[in-house]
């Protein structure tokens, strides 16, 4: 049998620190992306994600620490000697020029050949579905036919590195949703090592092999979306990817124990422990008209919100927050219920320092 080819890291910044004046942004990060990875970067306002972007783009040098790309130490090069090509938020769009100049901008810089050129726009109109529309202008296009023409721009230089700064912001939901799963076609399709950044969960979510949540210029978790969300390593991560019931519990030899419910101990939890904290995610709660005295609870607030309700729940004197199918269920306030909590949804909390509570 043969061994597995081991992954090689594509881009690398090793011990990258960031400061403007007295604020420090980022602070002894090191980061590694494989080769042919999409690296989707999370986390609130000001927490340093759209910083490293910039500085494996050359837009920003690090104050402290190294950047490689393919090996190769880039730490002090341009963003024109990286090889990489970005795709804004903004689109950033010739409006002088029609689509095909716009497409065929880059190659016209390196002195590539018109017919070449002529060549490679028709393939990349193709690629983003807009066959035909070389001799449009920007104002004659939508806004998802803009970032369509923005994304052909950056592929057909084929860069070594694509680099994503909230692309999909300035659509609406359902253009969001066709441009993500466009992003991920091509990006998977040409195998481009790639960093993606968003506000946007689900679109993280979609999007990528690997999702790194940051915090305060600190990396906090990094794995795939299922892994992050499922198992998050902290009460911040408990609250920043989703909504997090939380409860003190008490672990026995096969089962958890919870205000006097038990059920069922989920798969990976540490061996050895008495008492901690645990989080449920509010769908891996469900409403029944039986159960146990410890599993009854009283509906305190409902909200409609389509194919679910949200809901608020009063049990054992804590507020937990849930999903319930609107077709399924339709609860109104005050109603008894008797819950049931699904393993599945369930993990153990840590504080910030990785220690178990």
């Amino acid at each position: 049998m043969n061994n597995p080819v081991q992954e090689k890291n594509f881009v690398e910044l090793k011990h990258v620190a960031k400061r403007f004046g007295d604020n420090s942004v980022l602070e002894d990060l090191s980061l590694a992306i494989p080769k042919g990875h999409m690296v989707t970067l999370l986390g609130p306002s000001g927490c340093g994600k759209t910083t490293v972007l910039r500085l494996v783009a050359g837009l920003e040098k690090p104050s402290d620490g190294r950047i490689f790309i393919d090996g190769e130490d880039v730490t002090d090069r341009s963003i024109q000697q990286r090889d990489i090509c970005m795709v804004f938020q903004s689109y950033a769009l010739f409006p002088h020029m029609s689509l095909g100049e716009n497409i065929g901008y880059g190659l016209r810089m390196l002195g590539r050949p018109k017919s070449e050129i002529r060549d490679r726009v028709r393939e990349a109109l193709a690629l983003v579905d807009l066959e035909g529309f070389e001799e449009r202008y920007v104002d004659q296009i939508s806004g998802g036919q803009q970032q369509r023409v923005a994304l052909a721009r950056a592929l057909i230089l084929k860069p070594k590195v694509l680099l994503f700064d909230e692309p999909l912001s300035n659509l609406d939901a359902n253009l969001r949703r066709s441009m993500r799963e466009k992003i991920r076609e091509l990006q998977q399709q040409f195998n481009i090592t790639s960093l993606y950044v968003t506000h946007d969960q689900s679109e993280a979510f979609a999007v990528s092999d690997t999702v790194l949540v940051m915090n305060k210029g600190k990396i906090m978790q990094m794995g795939a979306p299922q892994n992050v969300y499922r198992q998050p390593v902290s009460r911040f991560m408990a609250s920043f990817m989703g909504d997090a019931n939380v409860f003190p519990a008490k672990l026995h030899v096969d089962s958890v124990e919870i205000f006097g419910y038990r059920l069922p101990k989920p798969d990976g939890f540490a061996a050895g422990l008495q008492e901690c904290t645990v989080g449920v995610r509010p769908e891996a709660i469900t409403l029944g008209l039986q159960g146990e005295e410890s599993q009854r609870c009283t509906i305190s607030h409902v909200a409609y919100m389509g194919p679910q309700y949200e809901v608020t729940v009063n049990w054992h004197g804590q507020s937990l927050l849930l999903q319930v199918n609107a077709t399924q269920l339709q609860p109104t306030e005050g109603d008894h219920f008797y819950l049931q909590i699904h393993p599945y949804g369930m993990f153990v909390l840590v504080d910030e320092n990785g220690d178990k509570m």
